[in-house]
């Protein structure tokens, strides 16, 4: 079974700013479509004894089809049944890679 926190370092990441003034790099753990909208997981990159280890955190996603260079926006998910909704497929995501990982051992 694969480890959240043991992201390769050539893995896409996002910095984050947080309410209490910390900024956050988070690993890209996937991005993925729900009804329509996309969606994108992402792992704070931090040291087991800080309070965000463990955590993946769930968030609309967006680019600019005109400006591939311009920065993705990444947007809170304000409902209670989008967000269940969201978390119950990024878990079925996470059940397939396990499975898959069983699958090539």
């Amino acid at each position: 079974m694969s480890n959240l926190n043991e992201i390769p370092e050539e893995e896409m990441t996002v910095d984050l700013d947080l309410e209490d003034g910390r900024k956050v790099t988070c690993a890209v753990v996937t991005i993925f479509e729900v009804k329509g909208k996309d969606y994108i997981a992402l792992l704070p990159m931090v040291d087991e004894e800080d309070d965000l280890y463990g955590e993946v955190w769930l968030y609309g996603y967006s680019e600019n089809p005109d400006d591939p260079n311009e920065e993705p926006e990444l947007i809170s998910i304000e409902d209670d049944d989008e967000y269940e909704a969201v978390a119950d497929a990024f878990d079925e995501y996470l059940d397939t890679q396990e499975f898959d990982e069983i699958i090539e051992d």
